[in-house]
């Protein structure tokens, strides 16, 4: 017979203990046997509910009281699935984070009307930042998913898919980071085209203006390599033909902030490139903001290094779990 622990502090405990009681409700005509400490031992039920005989292979042992890992006295038979069940609410957050970035770019997509007009998505000359949003959730959607769910219903097809796609995203990221510091000039070149591209766009989708905006106020810089990169705005180039209040300027997050002003003048850059370069540099910041990159990156190399190397580390565990979890139900399966 299953018999309830006493202890009335670690709910963690408790909840891992009825979701294992749960499990072998809901399972007929099969028997899971611990493969580690001790054989699990399980009732048969029958699908009209009544108790049948144990299974042989499950009275080898009775699942006695061991020592948890916080000093409290648990069934044995618990030991193995306090990791799946309890490591899968971790992967429960991924779910919960995932959606919520799914949300937010479907969201942002509905407020600027794609939704409705699909083929629209592909209109903006530049990088829509939602992209962002709804890569990053399908990414965390999908491996909270197949994590969770192969862990807590033991499921190793999903689990090997989890490890699988976590693999496949380490490869990516460490193919990335290995030709970014082989091909140095060629990223530098396409960060350039990125940059001067999305320029060009920069009238036309709010949230890609408010992401140049912050880069730009962030990194005190102006255009990919420096102010007159924003002759390729139509607003802002300095041809003869353009009408706009704004030609020969810049936005206004290419102007120098003066602590004095607590509100924003978003017409400081109005003119500012018909001004000599001395003058300029009075005005707006004259840096472009690839130079500019490369020396934050520079100055904060290490910790930048140290993120990389952390996530990458996390990947590498998260994929050893999933692998030691596979092998333990491979096990238990195969003592049936």
């Amino acid at each position: 017979m299953l018999r309830w622990p006493v202890w009335n502090k670690n709910k963690l405990v408790l909840n891992c203990f009825v979701i294992s009681c749960l499990e072998s409700l809901w399972r007929t005509e099969k028997c899971f046997c611990n493969s580690t400490t001790s054989l699990r031992q399980h009732l048969l039920i029958s699908e009209s509910g009544t108790q049948e005989e144990e299974n042989p292979k499950c009275q080898k042992e009775k699942c006695p009281l061991s020592t948890h890992a916080n000093g409290l006295l648990v069934p044995s038979c618990l030991k193995r699935h306090d990791k799946p069940y309890c490591a899968g609410s971790k992967v429960h957050e991924k779910q919960f984070l995932g959606i919520t970035f799914l949300g937010i770019g479907l969201w942002a997509w509905n407020e600027k009307g794609v939704l409705s007009n699909i083929s629209s998505i592909t209109d903006l000359g530049g990088f829509d930042p939602v992209w962002l949003f709804l890569v990053v959730g399908g990414v965390m959607f999908i491996l909270g998913f197949a994590g969770c769910i192969g862990a807590l219903r033991e499921n190793t097809f999903l689990l090997k898919f989890f490890s699988v796609f976590l693999g496949i995203i380490f490869f990516l990221e460490l193919t990335a980071g290995v030709l970014a510091f082989v091909f140095k000039d060629w990223i530098k070149d396409q960060l350039y085209f990125f940059i001067n591209n999305n320029i060009r766009a920069y009238r036309d989708d709010i949230d890609l203006q408010n992401l140049i905006d912050f880069t730009q106020e962030y990194w005190q810089c102006c255009g990919a390599f420096g102010a007159d990169d924003w002759n390729l705005n139509i607003y802002f180039n300095c041809t003869d033909s353009n009408a706009s209040r704004e030609r020969c300027g810049v936005p206004f997050s290419c102007c120098t902030k003066d602590p004095a002003e607590d509100v924003i003048n978003t017409q400081c850059g109005y003119d500012a490139r018909q001004k000599p370069e001395v003058d300029q540099q009075i005005v707006i910041y004259t840096k472009g903001c690839v130079p500019q990159f490369e020396k934050w990156l520079q100055d904060n190399l290490t910790i930048v290094a140290g993120i990389f190397i952390g996530i990458a580390l996390l990947q590498i565990f998260g994929i050893c779990l999933a692998q030691n979890l596979v092998s333990d139900i491979e096990a238990v399966r195969a003592s049936w």
